[in-house]
């Protein structure tokens, strides 16, 4: 029996926005007769831009305020970007739907240079990603990386008036938002590595409801999920946050799954990776194994372990 109403707790940003949306319609064609309401919230991570993420808490602070409101029964389930959901969801969570992956690579962008090697030296590049920042510094040490917060538009503005010389987004929210004639260049895999889970749409909803959990897991895509649960185990198992500079981007082919993980340095610009293939029912195991690929490189040492 499908539910008369049910409604998505989502941030405020035009980007959290169109994911709700997005989810919302899919979840009215995949069940028919079915009302979806949005309930747009704010929470910690949106309201302090002054300071960054890893200082703060991290990018948990996206989904509190959204997870509570399920608790208290004011929202059945929340919309977020995956690469913002902590590897360990909080008790009584789950992720029944992984929705289809998006262009995961970065974007580069700037008003004045066409890519990353016309950069003068000593260009001021804005990203809050540590692990953009390492690569960066890894390819370019004589760039200046200085922090950029808020959402699409506000650090799109920035860099129009003229307070950086390029910035660093993600490709899928600029073609969201139908900006992508702002992607001067794509910063791509295998070279340069996205957030574990980037570009892809994940809800989250109460473990205890489990007919909710079954509408929703029509939405899941089995792809998606594959590559995204070897990429977050990977992830778990270095103790990845944004405090932490860590990129993993995982394949699916006929053959089975690759995945690929980098671990990084923001202040010496060293770059550690690691890869492996496995079996298409081994992603969790995939993913630790290249985890401890990366610990047995020395990875410890970046990540405070």
């Amino acid at each position: 029996m499908t539910p008369p109403i049910l409604r998505i707790a989502t941030r405020k940003s035009a980007l959290a926005l169109w994911q709700a949306e997005h989810v919302a319609a899919e979840l009215r064609a995949t069940h028919p007769g079915l009302t979806v309401e949005l309930v747009p919230m704010s929470t910690r991570g949106d309201e302090i831009l002054d300071k960054s993420l890893a200082t703060i808490g991290g990018k948990g602070l996206f989904l509190k305020e959204l997870e509570v409101a399920m608790q208290e029964g004011r929202a059945d389930l929340a919309v977020h970007s995956l690469k913002d959901v902590p590897s360990e969801l909080e008790p009584g969570f789950a992720l029944p739907a992984v929705l289809p992956r998006a262009d995961a690579a970065d974007a580069f962008i700037s008003n004045d240079y066409a890519d990353l090697a016309a950069l003068p030296h000593g260009a001021r590049v804005g990203t809050s990603s540590l692990r953009r920042q390492a690569q960066l510094r890894a390819l370019r040490p004589d760039l200046t990386l200085l922090d950029l917060r808020g959402n699409v538009g506000t650090r799109l503005g920035k860099l129009d008036a003229g307070h950086y010389d390029a910035i660093l987004l993600a490709c899928a929210g600029l073609e969201r938002l139908g900006l992508a004639d702002r992607i001067r260049g794509r910063l791509d895999a295998p070279d340069w590595l996205p957030a574990p889970g980037q570009a892809a749409i994940a809800i989250e909803a109460r473990s205890d409801q489990p007919a909710v959990l079954q509408w929703l897991a029509a939405l899941d895509d089995a792809h998606t999920r594959l590559a995204v649960t070897a990429e977050r185990a990977m992830n778990q198992a270095l103790g990845g946050s944004c405090t932490v500079p860590v990129g993993a981007w995982c394949v699916v082919t006929e053959r089975g799954l690759h995945l690929s993980g980098m671990v990084g340095d923001v202040a010496s610009g060293r770059l550690l990776r690691a890869e492996a293939a496995a079996g298409s029912d081994e992603a969790e195991a995939l993913g630790l194994r290249v985890a401890k690929a990366l610990f047995d490189q020395g990875a410890a040492q970046f990540l405070g372990h």
